[in-house]
């Protein structure tokens, strides 16, 4: 008996042997990793600024949790020592052009993949002038138990100017979520566009609705106390006191003293379509604010040159072309970090990407202080990079940091 002990646990220190040989000849046969080098070359979209010196290029690999940065020098980057895998590659940075106006300019690609040495990308430079008025909070996701109808918007005037609201347009863009398989648009359009599912505006004739340095108002779904018994206690906002909503005409719903938003189009009409709301996405759409020019015509319904159907698809419905050059703020918002790689907008217009992570939770996105001014109003910081300019899964609240109501309000 003993003899057969002894046989069984040679045999079994063999086979030990020979699977730690195998084991350690495996990992001596394992390639080494390799890293890479990338050259970025940049040009400037905007006529009047063409030194690009300074702005800063960030590497990330979300799967990975890479995170890389370097600054343009003699209008290019060379970055190297990067692992391989799929990136997000984003230059951002303010620049004054000639005429000393500010921009904050932006530039990217999404999942891009670094898979050999001495890659060279080549990207165009573009941006928003720094505008007044900027999203200071978004709610979209909606209450417990699937009520949706307490969704708001909050605009803030983030300047030293009085700004009028009268003609100030807002659009939710399409996709309404954020997806991987994006629409193509028509070729000649280049990139001279983004493309609005719905379109308001606010009404008025010129400076009926003033908004002062440090003054905020809201754009309510529906403009009602939502915690009420017949709507939804459990919603987390009040939104009586909204200056603006978007009334749809739904007898369920009745108009609330808020003033109603005028509707401008959706699916090449002027009409307000068969479906009596208007709900943005729960899991985080693209909102833009945007102004028509003083000289321009703008008018998809009439103009069959600004609407486009997604050439994609088969689908029928129409979208307004919205001129790039008219936006003033935009946000997008997707279900949660990982769909910053389905991104719907480009980079010029929001860089980066806010989420809540989850649907009718009760919680909103709300842009970040910058500084308090010296009279206490704050300051938002507004690097079109919804990414790194909002806080995430915050309480919903009307004028959270102090803002103000202007005296035209019908809520003084």
């Amino acid at each position: 008996m003993s003899t057969v002990k002894n046989y069984i646990g040679l045999a079994m220190s063999i086979l030990l042997l020979f699977g730690s040989c195998k084991k350690i000849n495996s990992a001596l046969d394992t390639p080494i990793v390799q890293y890479y080098k990338i050259q970025v070359k940049t040009t400037s979209t905007i006529p009047t600024i063409s030194n690009l010196d300074g702005l800063t290029v960030k590497f990330t690999n979300f799967k990975e949790g890479i995170v890389r940065s370097g600054t343009i020098a003699h209008g290019q980057l060379l970055m190297d020592s990067l692992p391989p895998g799929l990136y997000s590659i984003n230059i951002a940075g303010l620049r004054k052009d000639d005429l000393e106006d500010s921009y904050y300019l932006n530039a990217g690609v999404v999942n891009y993949g670094i898979v050999k040495n001495d890659q060279q990308l080549n990207l165009a430079v573009s941006g928003l002038k720094q505008s007044p008025l900027v999203f200071s909070q978004i709610y979209y996701s909606g209450s417990a138990p699937f009520y949706f109808r307490d969704q708001f918007y909050e605009i803030y005037n983030n300047s030293e100017e009085t700004v009028y609201l009268d003609g100030l347009h807002f659009a939710t863009l399409t996709p309404t979520i954020a997806t991987q398989v994006l629409p193509v648009w028509p070729t000649e359009d280049g990139d001279k566009y983004v493309y609005g599912d719905r379109v308001w505006k606010i009404p008025g004739t010129g400076k009926e609705y003033p908004l002062l340095p440090g003054e905020s108002i809201h754009i309510a779904q529906f403009a009602a106390n939502h915690k009420l018994a017949q709507y939804n206690p459990s919603s987390p906002i009040d939104c009586s006191t909204a200056e603006f909503e978007f009334n749809m005409d739904n007898p369920n719903f009745p108009n609330q003293p808020a003033l109603d938003m005028q509707h401008v189009f959706y699916n090449g009409n002027s009409s307000k379509g068969s479906v009596p709301q208007y709900l943005t996405s729960v899991f985080g759409a693209a909102y833009v604010i945007f102004r028509i020019p003083e000289a321009s015509n703008w008018d998809p319904v009439n103009n069959i040159n600004l609407r486009t159907r997604n050439l994609g698809t088969t689908g029928t419905q129409l979208f307004a072309k919205i001129p790039r050059s008219y936006l003033l703020d935009a946000v997008e918002a997707g279900h949660n970090a990982n769909m910053i790689t389905a991104k719907r907008v480009p980079a010029e217009v929001d860089a980066g990407m806010t989420y809540v992570g989850a649907t009718y939770i009760g919680q909103a996105v709300a842009r970040k202080v910058r500084e308090k001014k010296e009279d206490g109003r704050p300051f938002y910081m507004d690097t079109n990079n919804s990414t790194d300019d909002f806080e995430r899964n915050t309480a919903p609240q009307f004028r959270r940091n102090g803002e103000k109501k202007p005296n035209w309000s019908h809520a003084n």
